[in-house]
């Protein structure tokens, strides 16, 4: 299996989650290889372990790492782009330069690398399955809205490539995780139903398991979505 974001809390777990289930081999793509090898060794994780260069901010370098990740990898069963900035909105409006490089690293980034991915998979004899990390903050505009306006465009697009895809054999598990405990957002309040990397990782899996397309965890954030979806804005934006 592929990680983009291999340094990532949650790539970590999904990692360790699927090599649990079977996964022989965990390819880490991301900036710092010996944080990313210390990270899975933490985890538990005792298949071989490769990494690769990989930078969300440069497009046009995706194709190639992607390459050399299934290169490494061999048969892969799953590829997860499991990177992303959160920041916050008052840096962002402060600084609209860092609210531009938030939706090349979140969103353009995502769809180059996704796109590489697909591409790879469906060359394989088994195509396997590509994990997109999106986030309940997909479903509505709330405070945090720079963040959230890049995981809904991201979430638009890998649906919109799981249908595209499906035909080669290739399936599209979209991700929508609560607030995640995570270093990413250490000091953040939480405010929605909170979950951890480990039971992301696990539901994930169950997923997997299944036919879902998207997969909500924990899974009731299903249901809470709906009056997120109509509440009024001011109401919207302090949940």
């Amino acid at each position: 299996m592929i990680v983009l974001g291999g340094g990532s809390d949650i790539g970590i777990a999904i990692a360790a989650e699927l090599v649990a289930r079977g996964a022989e081999t965990v390819v880490l793509a991301g900036r710092n290889h010996e944080q990313m090898r210390e990270q899975a060794l933490e985890a538990g994780i005792g298949v071989r372990i490769e990494t690769v260069d990989f930078d969300a901010r440069y497009p046009e370098n995706h194709v190639g790492t992607i390459e050399e990740a299934f290169t490494l990898a061999g048969d892969t069963q799953a590829v997860v782009v499991a990177f992303g900035v959160l920041g916050d909105t008052a840096s962002y409006e402060a600084n609209p330069a860092l609210a531009g490089g938030a939706a090349v690293t979140n969103f353009a980034g995502a769809v180059s690398a996704s796109l590489a991915a697909t591409r790879a998979l469906a060359r394989q004899p088994r195509s396997g399955a590509l994990i997109v990390l999106s986030s309940v903050a997909a479903v509505r505009p709330r405070a945090n809205y720079v963040y959230g306006s890049t995981k809904a465009g991201l979430d638009f697009f890998a649906r919109g490539l799981a249908a595209s895809v499906k035909r080669r054999g290739v399936r599209v598990l979209v991700v929508r995780p609560g607030f995640v405990e995570t270093k990413m957002t250490r000091g953040v309040r939480g405010k929605l139903v909170g979950t951890t990397p480990d039971r992301v990782a696990h539901d994930i899996a169950e997923a997997l398991e299944g036919r879902s397309t998207v997969c909500w965890s924990p899974s009731i954030l299903r249901w809470l979505s709906i009056p997120l979806r109509i509440a009024p804005d001011f109401l919207a934006r302090r949940l």
